[in-house]
């Protein structure tokens, strides 16, 4: 983990960005106390969907479109 101070995170912003974009956390940094910390984000997209996984699992009767009875 690298640190900055903010007036360093600031001037270089998108290539702190870049840095994190690849993995590396950053520390930024006020008059030598941490006040915050860059971390890449979890892609939650990587995980792999297919269509039809859950198929077999539900059963919807033929009567599910008909039309409800008389409210009373």
């Amino acid at each position: 983990m690298n640190t900055f101070t903010i007036y360093n995170a600031k001037s270089q912003f998108s290539k702190l960005l870049s840095r994190v974009e690849l993995g590396e956390e950053i520390i930024i940094s006020n008059r030598g106390v941490a006040v915050a910390r860059l971390v890449p984000v979890e892609n939650k997209r990587s995980r792999s969907r297919s269509m039809g996984v859950d198929r077999g699992l539900y059963y919807i009767p033929s009567s599910f479109n008909n039309p409800l009875p008389p409210y009373l």
